[in-house]
């Protein structure tokens, strides 16, 4: 597709490869990697997106008259609502029991990655009514009911929203980092019950094993090939779809290495265990687990505790442990919003959406509320 946004040419293209790495990441800003060229690439090359997976590659580009990019977002047309983590199957069930068709939909989002970021990647001067814009166009060209901005930031959603686009919430849990010397120092700002838990669920996850947090280069072709299995594993306990192919994760340890954190346990030196977390600027993001064996309180520990000491260890503002899970608030991670925009070209299902969405969005402030009495930190200076 090619467009006019003023005085910016809008393209559609069907491979991140038709992006300079350099001036993509340039937008993207670098704070994110789930944004990053390298892992959108490793993405398409391994095949968990493209092909028979439903998510196929458009992402949009907006040039000046110099052919310079100045704008893109990673987008992608789909033929399902499965990897998204942001539910709108009774969306389109609605549609379609009204005549309708829902898919194919325009995704603005990472695949398979409920992780928050950038999703409008804009140079200074470019506006997000532009890019939001752009969006619809491309919908309209690719004969899309809606566009679906998601797991966008704040900012995204306040300006999205003033496009004209809908506006909805969720809820993750997210461990905020306030100045802790060590984990000792995380465990003090707790109430006594949650600090003697926490403890004795290390104790017991750690009994036996070896846990080691490796970098980079230290995750050699058998660390990948072991946590490939248990990333299936985990599939295969949930009843879900094994997304990623087990190239993803070797062509991330090439590309992103020095991205990559794994929380690994071994017993007599064979792995059972891992978790896969990539670094940002400020954050570390859990991202997949797995395991060959039922160890209690294992996941806890290589997700949750083993994550917390690496951001203390360097001085990282917060770990985001990925989707679901009201059980990470026992474990220090309060419930933090998450944020998605609409474009619903249909008029009735748009309004109906917009309906749906005014009564959630007072649900969730009463859940935020209620989640928020959980807390496991102390009130007082003798708890």
């Amino acid at each position: 597709m090619d467009g006019s946004g003023g005085d910016l040419t809008v393209g559609l293209h069907q491979s991140i490869h038709d992006f300079d790495a350099a001036a993509w990441d340039r937008l993207a800003g670098g704070g994110n990697p789930f944004v990053s060229h390298a892992f959108l690439a490793a993405l398409e090359d391994s095949g968990s997106v493209g092909g028979r997976s439903g998510w196929y590659p458009h992402h949009v580009a907006m040039r000046d008259a110099a052919g310079a990019l100045v704008a893109a977002a990673p987008a992608y047309a789909k033929a399902h609502s499965y990897g998204e983590y942001v539910f709108d199957h009774g969306w389109a069930q609605a549609l379609e029991r009204a005549g309708g068709r829902y898919y194919p939909k325009l995704q603005v989002a990472v695949p398979f990655s409920p992780v928050p970021g950038p999703r409008l990647l804009m140079a200074p001067g470019v506006a997000a009514a532009t890019v939001a814009a752009a969006l619809q166009r491309a919908a309209r060209q690719l004969n899309c009911s809606s566009v679906h901005a998601t797991f966008c930031t704040e900012a995204e959603w306040a300006a999205l929203g003033q496009a004209g686009w809908l506006q909805r919430v969720g809820v993750q849990y997210h461990w905020h980092n306030l100045g802790y010397a060590d984990f000792e120092g995380f465990l003090a700002a707790l109430a006594s019950r949650k600090r003697k838990a926490i403890r004795r669920e290390r104790r017991e996850a750690q009994a036996g094993l070896e846990i080691r947090v490796l970098r980079g280069a230290e995750m050699g072709r058998r660390e990948w090939a072991a946590f490939h299995r248990f990333y299936l594993s985990t599939v295969d306990r949930k009843w879900g779809g094994a997304y990623l192919s087990e190239s993803f994760f070797a062509l991330l340890g090439q590309r992103l290495a020095e991205r990559v954190v794994v929380v690994m346990a071994f017993r007599a030196g064979m792995p059972i265990a891992g978790a896969l977390n990539l670094l940002g600027d400020d954050a570390l993001y859990g991202r997949n687990w797995g395991a060959s064996e039922d160890v209690p309180f294992l996941h806890f520990e290589l997700c949750y505790y083993q994550a917390i000491e690496f951001a203390i260890g360097l001085g990282l503002r917060r770990v985001e442990a990925g989707a679901q899970g009201q059980h990470k608030i026992q474990r220090g991670y309060l419930p933090s919003l998450t944020y998605s925009a609409h474009f619903i070209a249909h008029d009735g299902l748009r309004a109906a959406v917009g309906a749906f969405l005014a009564d959630e969005r007072p649900a969730i402030a009463d859940e935020m509320a209620m989640l928020g009495e959980q807390s496991p930190y102390r009130t007082d200076a003798g708890a």
